[in-house]
């Protein structure tokens, strides 16, 4: 009998942000597909889950999912998490769950939490309509032609950022967009999570010495 891959949310922070289904889950697997291994121990092992841990990042996916592959067809169960939050969303995830379709094996969504969406809904910008670019390139070029091509919508915009590229990201906005509402979540869930708002030339001051990953949302254009 063939496995099944389960698709497992994880906590962003806070240990007890996620689900008893969730927990249930990686109780019943085989095996675990993690990120960060050792991350992610630390998770299990406060609640009470003993279970083998093969890594799987941007790096090994190639190798990682032939693995997981053949673990499935001798009729293992296999969890994937990832570091924080949902896999899948801005972490090679979804190749395993791309390549799984494929050979028709049986992908079951885990849902939990994720940081865009605990971001947006606490910003107090539109719901209705959002766009997650997740984390923008680097290069000053692409990430300018990426704003110009979904800033314009009408959509909030939904930015994974660093803490180190805050400030310039609110620059490449302020420069692109002009000066719309913005809000930026750091630190979500944890004991110093904050949210701070203002235009793109009033939050530069604020993100100097920022820490943690961090959340941008963008008010959608008018």
């Amino acid at each position: 009998m063939i496995g099944k891959l389960f698709v497992v949310a994880t906590p962003i922070g806070n240990m007890k942000d996620i689900t008893l289904r969730a927990i249930d889950t990686l109780k019943d697997v085989d095996i675990i597909f993690a990120e960060r291994p050792r991350h992610s121990l630390r998770l299990l092992s406060h609640y009470g889950i003993s279970k083998s841990l093969y890594l799987y990042n941007d790096r090994n996916w190639q190798k990682q999912i032939e693995i997981a592959l053949k673990l499935v067809k001798e009729g293992k169960n296999i969890a994937l998490i990832s570091d924080a939050g949902t896999p899948a969303i801005q972490d090679p995830g979804y190749r395993m769950v791309q390549y799984f379709r494929q050979k028709n094996i049986d992908v079951i969504p885990i849902p939990g939490s994720c940081a865009s969406i605990c971001a947006l809904q606490a910003s107090g910008l539109p719901t209705d309509k959002f766009v997650f670019l997740g984390f923008l390139p680097r290069s000053p070029g692409k990430k300018k032609k990426l704003l110009k091509t979904y800033g314009f919508l009408d959509a909030t915009l939904i930015i994974y950022e660093s803490p180190l590229r805050v400030k310039k990201t609110l620059n490449y906005i302020n420069e692109i967009l002009g000066e719309r509402e913005v809000v930026i979540a750091r630190e979500l869930t944890k004991i110093y999570e904050e949210f701070l708002f203002g235009t793109p030339p009033t939050l530069i001051s604020k993100v100097e010495k920022i820490k943690g990953e961090c959340v941008i949302l963008v008010k959608k254009s008018d």
